[in-house]
C-alpha cells in the first residue's frame, strides 16, 4: 500500500535527505564495522587472513548479484514497498551473522545481507529523481553523498568501540538494530515516490530487453565506467583498511579513524561542494574538476610511497582527502547523468550502474586487496591507474558528446537525454 506523497516542504526535505542517506549507508557500514574484528573473528573461527577477506567479497557479490533486481522490481511495484522488504532481510540476516557459530555460516548470512543491502543505495538514487529535477536533484543527491560518506568513517570507529567491551557478534547486533531503525523510519517518513501509473510490467522478459538496452548503450558503458573506476581508487584502501591500517602503520583495532576520517572530510566537503555548485557550475566541468583533484592524490601518493621505507602519519593519508573529494564531485553529476538517460526506467538503470561498480569492487576487495596491500606504493600504483582509467572513459564520452547531437528524453520511451 502506497503513502501518498505530501507537500515537499524543508523540513520533509531534511528528513527525506537523511532517511535517503541512511539507507545509502546501510550497505557500506555492513563492511567496515567488522574490519577492526578481522584478528578476533579469525582466531575464534579458525580463519586465516584470505579467508577473513571473504566476508567482504561475498558480501559485494552478493549485493552485485541482487542489485540487478532491485531496480527493476521498484519500477514495477514501486520504491517503498522494494525498500521494506530489503531492510526485513536485512535484519533477519545481521540475526544470523550474529549467531554464527563458524566460518561457513557467517558467510551464508553475510551473502544474505548482500541481498538485501543494495535496496537502500539503488532504490534511493531512484526516489531522489522521481521527486526532484535539476539542481534540485543534484543538491539532494550531494546531501545524500555527504551522509553516505559518513560511513566508512565511522563504521570500524563503531567496530572498534563494541570491541571495546564486547566480543565480535555483537558488532552484527548492532547492525540488527540500526536496520530495525532505518525500517521505522522508512514506514513513517517515505513517500511512495512511483506511483501506478508510471510503472512498467514486472516480467523477466522485458527486465532483461531493457538491461541489455540499457548495457549495450555505449553512453551508458563510457559513463558507468568512468563512475566506477574513480571511485575503485578510493575503494582499494577501503577494502585493505585491516591491512593498511594494522600491519602498513602499524596501528591498532581502534585506530582506523587514522584512515577513515581524513578520507570521509574529503568526501563531505567534495559533496557539499556539489551541492553548492549546482546551478552555477555545469555538471561535465564539474566532473573534470574531480577528476583533477583524483590525479592529483594520485601522483603525490604515488610519490610519498616511492620515496619512504616505512609509512608514517600524516602523511600516508593525506592523499585520501584528495582523492575523497574528487571522488565526491564525479558521483553526484555521473549518477543523474545515468538516471536521466531512461527516465521510465529509472530503477533499471540505477541497478546497472550499481551492479557495473560492485562487480569491480568484488574483483577489487576479493582478488586485488589480499595481492597489493602488502606493500604501500602497490596500493598507491594500483589507485592512480584507476583513477587515470576512469578519467579516459569520461574524456571519451565528453569527445563523443561534443561531436554527437542528443535526443530529447521521452517519459515513454528508453531514449538517452543530455543532462550534462
Amino acid at each position: 500500500m502506497s503513502v501518498p506523497t505530501p507537500p515537499m516542504t524543508a523540513g520533509l526535505r531534511r528528513r527525506i535527505a537523511f532517511l535517503l542517506g541512511g539507507l545509502a549507508m546501510f550497505g557500506p557500514f555492513s563492511i567496515d564495522t567488522i574490519f577492526p574484528a578481522f584478528p578476533q573473528m579469525a582466531a575464534q573461527l579458525g580463519a586465516d587472513k584470505l579467508a577473513m577477506q571473504q566476508t567482504i567479497s561475498v558480501y559485494l557479490l552478493a549485493y552485485a548479484l541482487m542489485s540487478v533486481v532491485h531496480g527493476p522490481l521498484s519500477d514495477a511495484i514501486g520504491r517503498r514497498r522494494v525498500i521494506i522488504a530489503g531492510l526485513v532481510v536485512f535484519t533477519l540476516a545481521s540475526v544470523g551473522c550474529a549467531l554464527a557459530p563458524d566460518l561457513a555460516t557467517l558467510l551464508g548470512f553475510r551473502a544474505l545481507q548482500g541481498l538485501s543491502a543494495g535496496v537502500g543505495l539503488i532504490v534511493g538514487r531512484a526516489a531522489i529523481r522521481d521527486l526532484f529535477q535539476g539542481d534540485d536533484a543534484q543538491r539532494l543527491m550531494s546531501q545524500v553523498s555527504m551522509i553516505f560518506g559518513i560511513a566508512p568513517a565511522v563504521a570500524p570507529l563503531v567496530g572498534g568501540w563494541i570491541l571495546g567491551w564486547a566480543r565480535w557478534p555483537m558488532i552484527f547486533w548492532f547492525l540488527t538494530a540500526f536496520s530495525v531503525l532505518l525500517l521505522a523510519c522508512t514506514a513513517l517518513w517515505l513517500p511512495e515516490t512511483h506511483p501506478p501509473e508510471a510503472r512498467v510490467r514486472a516480467s523477466p522478459r522485458v527486465m532483461l530487453r531493457d538491461y541489455v538496452y540499457i548495457f549495450l548503450n555505449p553512453r551508458f558503458q563510457r559513463i558507468a565506467a568512468a563512475g566506477a573506476l574513480n571511485f575503485s581508487g578510493l575503494f582499494l584502501y577501503i577494502a585493505s583498511a585491516p591491512a593498511f591500517v594494522m600491519d602498513l602503520l602499524g596501528l591498532n583495532e581502534r585506530q582506523f579513524g587514522w584512515l577513515f576520517i581524513p578520507t570521509i572530510a574529503g568526501m563531505t566537503l567534495g559533496a557539499f561542494t556539489s551541492g553548492r555548485a549546482a546551478g552555477r557550475i555545469s555538471g561535465a566541468r564539474l566532473v573534470g574538476i574531480g577528476f583533477a583533484c583524483s590525479g592529483v592524490a594520485a601522483v603525490a601518493n604515488i610519490t610519498y610511497n616511492a620515496s619512504v621505507e616505512v609509512m608514517a602519519l600524516p602523511w600516508a593519508v593525506m592523499p585520501m582527502v584528495l582523492s575523497a573529494f574528487g571522488v565526491a564531485l564525479v558521483f553526484p553529476i555521473v549518477t543523474l547523468a545515468i538516471l536521466d538517460m531512461y527516465p521510465r526506467n529509472r530503477g533499471s538503470a540505477s541497478s546497472l550502474q550499481a551492479f557495473t561498480s560492485l562487480v569491480l569492487n568484488a574483483i577489487v576487495a576479493g582478488l586485488l586487496s589480499p595481492l597489493l596491500s602488502s606493500q604501500g606504493l602497490h596500493l598507491a600504483v594500483a589507485a592512480g591507474a584507476f583513477a587515470l582509467l576512469g578519467w579516459l572513459f569520461w574524456r571519451w564520452e565528453m569527445g563523443v558528446d561534443r561531436r554527437l547531437p542528443r535526443k530529447p528524453s521521452g517519459p515513454a520511451t528508453l531514449e538517452p537525454g543530455n543532462p550534462l
